[in-house]
């Protein structure tokens, strides 16, 4: 009998330790932080060697500077690998937050989970992960600019105006997303005479363009679901002399350019800097153990030359 008692308070002893173990590894870095003054923000982003990302990072730096917390970026060059790798540099650096921008939204789960087992909060930014505790998603609204781009056009042309939609990547959130809320205004509104993908990519949209003008030679307005899609477009109706309004989405350079002279009507453009700013509103808030939604919507804008 003292053998089995023996026995049972040995695995008693094993659980509690074990217990204790796993709570050490989870909870020691999530006490509440009454200042931001010295929090080490790690953040991850997918390029900087694009505009709309090099904003993005300015607007996390600048309202982390106002707030006091200091800031490390690790540029992933669009090599997942190298994403994860610079993740587990943030990691071991005991960053307080991480802010993620991943190149892959699958192959960088793992390195999600590592700052889970870390007791690190994760928040994603533009683009989310498959798997791994993320505490919020920040990232522009799609559905509302895809609305945005068909109410503009409703407006400029008038109801059952006849329109192309040049489409994304099939698939994918951004193509998804900004073709329900454009639909959710045109198929009441406009007259859709055909719906087309060109992948999110110049030459294929002026390539589907040529062939689209072909076939509807009384086109008045085309929506592409990104400003590539849109500058391929005005290039075939440009060989093709004809005077059709485009919009595009996103607010690239090229875009901004081609609305000030005109030959593109307008882009739904996003706002990466305040995205950026929006990201480290979110974790002062989780830090402090104040709640956040799991997904924080950042508005856009519509930019013409008026």
């Amino acid at each position: 009998m003292k053998k089995i008692v023996s026995i049972i308070m040995v695995l008693s002893l094993m659980v509690l330790a074990a217990c204790s173990m796993d709570s050490g590894l989870k909870d020691d870095k999530k006490e509440k932080k009454d200042s931001m003054k010295d929090v080490k923000v790690g953040v991850s982003i997918s390029t900087l060697n694009n505009p709309f990302f090099v904003s993005l990072k300015d607007g996390i730096e600048k309202e982390a500077k106002e707030k006091g917390m200091k800031v490390t970026v690790v540029d992933a060059q669009d090599d997942t690998a190298k994403q994860i790798s610079g993740i587990e540099d943030l990691i071991l650096q005991k960053v307080d937050v991480l802010l993620v921008n991943p190149t892959d939204s699958a192959a960088i789960s793992s390195a999600v989970q590592s700052a889970n087992e870390a007791g690190i909060p994760v928040i994603t930014i533009d683009r989310s992960s498959d798997e791994g505790d993320i505490e919020t998603f920040i990232a522009s609204d799609n559905v509302a600019g895809g609305e945005m781009a068909a109410e503009y056009l409703v407006k400029e042309l008038g109801d059952k105006a006849k329109v192309v939609e040049l489409e994304g990547v099939s698939g994918a959130s951004a193509t998804r997303e900004r073709g329900k809320g454009f639909h959710n205004i045109a198929d009441k509104q406009l007259d859709v005479q055909t719906s087309q993908t060109a992948e999110f990519d110049r030459t294929k949209g002026l390539n589907v363009m040529e062939n689209i003008l072909q076939g509807n030679k009384d086109i008045q307005a085309v929506f592409a679901h990104n400003d590539e899609m849109a500058l391929g477009a005005i290039e075939a109706i440009k060989a093709a002399g004809k005077d059709i309004i485009v919009v595009g989405f996103d607010g690239n350079d090229d875009a901004l350019k081609a609305v000030e002279n005109g030959e593109l009507k307008a882009t739904i453009a996003q706002q990466p800097a305040l995205i950026g700013e929006e990201a480290v509103n979110a974790a002062e808030k989780i830090l402090k153990g104040d709640k956040v939604d799991d997904t924080i919507s950042v508005p856009l804008k519509l930019v013409t030359k008026e």
